[in-house]
């Protein structure tokens, strides 16, 4: 089996199915510092990445939004003194779809602190 980090994100139009529980069990073991969290009713992954420096933190943000811009998806990013929040859900079906998922897994492998 392909871990997630080997997946492309393909194209997600409106009505595409959200990731399925079976789905979500599989590839949650493969990201296990992300949690599932609930905001305006959307689920959405979300991790806290922690830096000793802001220019760090900020650093950190270009690479994830550089990856973002090649896969065609792209998460909120709140980058602080020390922290970056990212947090993942696909926009146009209000929901997670297994481009999250890689893209969580793949923002994990940007991380160096």
């Amino acid at each position: 089996m392909e871990t997630l980090t080997q997946l492309k994100c393909v194209a997600c139009r409106a009505g595409e199915p959200p990731a399925t529980a079976a789905e979500i069990d599989a590839f949650m073991p493969q990201i296990p510092d992300w949690r599932i969290v609930e905001r305006n009713d959307i689920p959405r992954l979300e991790r806290v990445f922690k830096f000793k420096a802001f220019a760090d933190a900020l650093a950190f943000t270009d690479r994830v939004g550089a990856l973002a811009e090649a896969e065609g998806h792209h998460p909120a990013l709140l980058t602080e003194w020390g922290r970056v929040t990212v947090t993942w859900w696909t926009h146009k079906i209000r929901n997670l779809h297994r481009n999250d998922f890689i893209m969580a897994a793949k923002t994990d492998g940007l991380y160096y602190p």
